[in-house]
């Protein structure tokens, strides 16, 4: 019996909550104590993320977790690859932009003239987007120089909101990981790399490991909130390195889909993977607790929905997810596809026309009504997740006999059912709250009241009973699927 309690900060693309754990007889409790929009800010033609918004709702949840009976540690996970600059006095210049930002636009031909595309994959072992940090900081090389001049430390989100929190500036080694910043083969930074680019690697903090402290909440913090000085962990604090924290699993080898906004299709690995056959299928090799290597694909994943359904509400439908599910199992199935990481799906704004124009420009039926827009995303996430199996077990080696489905979009069953489908194995669906659930079972080894992860997985597998989704229909994807791959881009 422990009777810890630990407060996870949990931020995704379009929300953010406060997340309070219970440790106790061999099980993790979750309990959520706040919820928050995350909303970006376009200002003269530039997306920002509300930075100072998503602090005050921090220490809201720090308000609301002391109110419920205190805790013992915090831990903060965000998206990747995004960054706050600050000045040689500690101070914010500028709001971070968001990755979907246009200032990206032609940024990776940029870097291409310097770093040919195969050397940059060689030499970072990440996925070439255009979204990365890397190619953000070739922006502000290109068109922002003022700022980048003024500018000594960047802190990726998660690291920026624990320097709020604490006066410490550091970077956590898994959230780095997402930048194309790192060597692959040092683990540490790749600052010959910043120095060819033009990019001062001055910039670049000190490096810690997953589990270890940024510091203890500082004196101002805990006046202002009434709070006591208890550690800042420094969790897994990109989102999927926490979510894979939290596959319940003991098994070695093992196939996962983080399933959020972005769906991120991998496995677990000792050591990188970086060769012909992974730059081909663009492959990444990002950080995981223990200096674990996440070997995945990144596709774009519920982004495709959630931005479908905010277009269609801006035209005046009241129209909720159950809804579009619904709608989506009424028509004919595979009648059209579409590539979901085509780079014109990545804009906020009318999903749902790009859709139909990838169709006509390839050719295909063009989905009229919500129902079929909706069934050409599902089954198109479907077969991509296909291609991401096939893709990593041709690296790899290795075969996989079941998919580990974890994160918000395990609540999406059609989606769960058409991933067993379409990879014809059992999908193993939860837990739900992966992310907050492995944030805070890192803050539960770092404070010595678990052994490692094994133990870690263990607890989670004990505390929620996954969904398992059997294969019902696969043959009927395997001509469909032939026809995806002739669209792919």
């Amino acid at each position: 019996m422990s009777g810890k309690r630990l407060l996870a900060f949990d931020f995704g693309a379009s929300s953010g909550r406060a997340i309070l754990g219970t440790y106790s007889d061999g099980r993790l409790q979750l309990e959520e104590i706040h919820r928050f929009s995350n909303d970006p800010v376009n200002v003269r033609g530039t997306l920002y993320w509300d930075v100072l918004r998503l602090f005050f709702e921090i220490k809201q949840g720090i308000t609301k977790a002391v109110h419920a009976g205190g805790f013992d540690a915090i831990g903060i996970d965000t998206w990747g690859v995004d960054f706050g600059l600050l000045d040689s006095e500690g101070r914010l210049l500028k709001n971070p932009v968001h990755y979907r930002d246009s200032r990206t636009d032609g940024m990776m031909e940029e870097v291409f003239k310097t770093v040919p595309r195969e050397e940059l994959y060689d030499r970072t072992g990440i996925q070439l987007m255009n979204l990365n940090t890397l190619f953000q900081l070739e922006a502000m090389v290109k068109n922002d120089a003022e700022t980048l001049a003024r500018a000594e430390t960047l802190l990726f989100m998660p690291d920026l909101f624990a320097y709020f929190l604490t006066g410490a500036k550091r970077a956590e080694y898994t959230i780095a990981s997402t930048s194309q910043l790192l060597d692959p083969k040092t683990g540490g930074w790749a600052r010959d790399l910043l120095r060819q680019l033009n990019i001062p690697d001055r910039l670049l903090p000190e490096l810690i490991e997953t589990g270890e402290t940024y510091g203890t909440l500082s004196p101002e913090i805990c006046e202002e909130l009434g709070c006591p000085a208890v550690p800042v962990i420094a969790v897994a604090t990109h989102d999927t390195g926490s979510a894979v924290v939290a596959v319940p699993t003991q098994e070695d080898d093992f196939i996962y889909i983080s399933c959020g906004t972005w769906s991120l299709f991998g496995t677990e690995l000792k050591k990188p993977v970086i060769n012909e056959t992974s730059r081909r299928f663009n492959l990444t090799n990002e950080g995981g607790y223990g200096r674990t290597v996440r070997f995945l694909k990144n596709i774009m994943g519920l982004w495709l929905i959630q931005e479908s359904r905010r277009q269609w509400i801006r035209e005046g439908a009241d129209v909720s997810y159950a809804d579009l599910e619904r709608e989506a199992v009424a028509v004919r199935p595979f009648t059209c596809f579409i590539d979901p990481d085509d780079a014109r799906f990545a804009p906020p704004g009318n999903l749902p026309r790009r859709v139909q124009e990838f169709c006509r420009e390839t050719g295909q039926t063009v989905p009229q009504t919500r129902g079929e827009i909706m069934r050409c995303i599902y089954e198109s996430l479907a077969m991509k997740y296909r291609y991401a199996r096939r893709s990593i077990e041709e690296v790899t080696g290795r075969s996989y006999g079941v998919i580990h489905m974890i994160g918000g979009g395990t609540k999406d069953r059609l989606l769960c059912q058409m991933a067993a489908d379409a990879c014809r194995c059992p999908v193993i669906a939860g837990p739900i709250e992966a992310t907050a659930t492995g944030n805070l079972a890192v803050q539960l080894i770092a404070l010595g009241e678990l052994s490692g992860i094994g133990q870690a997985r263990s607890v989670i597998a004990a505390s929620e009973q996954p969904k398992h989704y059997e294969p019902q229909n696969p043959g009927a994807y395997d001509e469909a699927y032939e026809r995806f791959l002739k669209i792919m881009v």
